[in-house]
């Protein structure tokens, strides 16, 4: 009897980082694939972090639909037939890879729905005429359509529509704020704006799983801050929970939303993050979602929450459309750190053996930067800290005693 054929996958990595190649040699180690790899690295930045794949190609712009078509094309002529599958992690990549897809007949998310998740303007249209709450918006392209929409929409959050994470974000609280704002980045028909509706409130996310359009696993995480307030002050550390129950009626109304927006957006098979909040009154909006693997780590605590490795999953998921929703058996979190003072570069920590010792078992993992290393320029900042035990007080607990007790000076030119 015949062995069945490998599955031709193509992986596009535009650069070699530690999280994407996570989820590259998650793919590599699957059964039954024969991997190639589309990067603007050369292939010795990938020497000695998976088993060689079976093809390479480097091209200059990973984000350039035709110049992808021409890497697919090449890689998949050395795979020993045409590419089955096309992924990526990336948030800008969704929609280069879909255009692929289509011009190549690959199986995937194809152009129409990757533009329904990377747009944020378009998201948020496509919600509210499905009757799904999210935050009021407009796409301003002049100085009078941002002031008519800031007029009866303030305080109100400023961002480019296909931005990622909080990159590019800044909230807006009067008139001359957004005056001064425009002056700096005038909006235009080639580059727009996003402004919509700061919503106040306690900020999630909805971290799901689809097969074949059906809704098979979920997860909520709670941010003990926005990042959005993470970026305003330099000093605060960005801690987040994944709490051990999420049954309750508190998370009712995402339970509900939260499918039916990944369905109207064309969500068929995917693991995706959903920003959302709920206000004070108990009503939620959804502020974003992505169609890709959620960064910042939350793999990695998805992970450690149900003893599962999402990273294989993710890649299982992806090329043999296959899952099997595990068990949550803790409550997870981390803190992001961040280096307080003045300086480009980590001159000292503090505080990391204290914790060992208070913490214990509680911590089950810590990247923490070296003194000399460049201070990080997001609200992931520079190193992380995760905690896990199967009651969310104490890890709710322990995130508060590491962002007091942890403490990265900078320093340095």
């Amino acid at each position: 009897m015949a062995a069945p054929e490998e599955l031709r996958v193509v992986f596009v990595a535009p650069c070699a980082m530690d999280t994407t190649l996570r989820f590259l040699r998650a793919t590599a180690e699957l059964p039954g694939v024969r991997l190639g790899i589309i990067s603007q690295d050369p292939p010795e930045r990938f020497d000695g972090k998976l088993a060689g794949p079976a093809a390479f190609a480097r091209i200059e712009n990973a984000l350039d639909p035709n110049a992808l078509v021409g890497a697919v094309t090449k890689v998949g002529r050395e795979l020993g037939g045409p590419a089955q599958r096309l992924l990526g992690v990336l948030e800008q990549l969704q929609e280069p890879i879909a255009a692929v897809r289509e011009r190549l007949s690959i199986r995937g998310m194809d152009e129409r729905e990757a533009t329904n998740f990377r747009d944020k303007a378009r998201m948020k249209e496509v919600l509210r005429a499905h009757g799904l709450p999210c935050a009021r918006h407009a796409l301003v392209t002049d100085l009078e359509g941002a002031l008519a929409f800031a007029r009866e929409t303030l305080p109100l959050v400023a961002k480019p529509p296909a931005g990622a994470g909080s990159r590019g974000t800044a909230r807006i609280g009067s008139i001359e704020e957004l005056s001064s704002y425009l002056a700096a980045s005038p909006p235009s028909k080639k580059e727009p704006l996003l402004l919509e509706e700061f919503i106040q409130g306690e900020e999630h996310s909805f971290d799901s799983i689809s097969v074949g359009g059906r809704h098979v696993f979920h997860s909520v995480t709670r941010y003990l801050q926005t990042p959005l307030e993470v970026m305003e002050h330099p000093w605060l550390q960005w801690a987040v929970i994944l709490p051990r129950h999420i049954e309750g009626d508190e998370y009712d109304a995402i339970h509900q939303a939260g499918p039916r927006a990944l369905d109207v957006l064309g969500m068929v098979t995917g693991l995706t993050h959903m920003e959302w909040f709920r206000r004070a009154d108990g009503s939620i909006a959804i502020s974003e979602v992505a169609a890709r693997p959620p960064g910042a780590q939350f793999t990695t605590l998805l992970s450690y929450a149900h003893d599962f490795d999402f990273y294989r999953a993710w890649a299982r998921l992806q090329v043999f459309e296959a899952f099997e929703p595990p068990k949550r058996h803790f409550a997870c979190g981390a803190v992001f750190l961040r280096g307080r003072g003045k300086g480009a570069r980590i001159s000292r920590i503090q505080g990391i053996d204290e914790l060992r010792g208070e913490l214990g078992p509680v911590l089950v993992e810590a990247k923490l930067p070296r003194p000399g290393d460049p201070v990080g320029e997001d609200y992931t900042g520079d190193g992380y800290v995760i905690l896990r035990h199967p009651e969310t007080a104490v890890v709710e607990r322990g995130l508060g005693l590491v962002q007091k007790g942890l403490r990265l000076e900078r320093g340095g030119e």
